[in-house]
């Protein structure tokens, strides 16, 4: 998994029929303390993150293990909504703090 930013959203109206009910987000990946580091991805949204949040999001064929995106054509997912970082016993992202 791989720690990230919810930085935006895709809005698409026409898209294969496998992809319907699905909300797209774009993900930047970021380090312990929340800041971006890496690219940015559109990830299928299977925990109802919004804009701002961490979140951990999975790419490849990992994206397509959770119950919302099973056998659909995605390639990146996010799993979860994160609350704390927490490294060598320091909390280095807190959520809302």
């Amino acid at each position: 998994m791989i720690l990230g930013r919810v930085i935006g959203t895709v809005v698409s109206t026409r898209k294969d029929d496998e992809l319907e009910g699905l909300k797209f987000l774009v993900v930047k990946a970021c380090d312990f303390d929340g800041k971006p580091t890496g690219a940015a991805v559109v990830a299928a949204d299977s925990v109802g993150a919004g804009i701002g949040e961490v979140v951990l999001y999975a790419s490849g064929s990992s994206a397509r293990q959770t119950h919302l995106t099973k056998d659909r054509p995605v390639d990146a997912t996010i799993m979860a909504i994160v609350d704390v970082v927490e490294v060598d016993g320091e909390s280095r992202y807190v959520k809302d703090a």
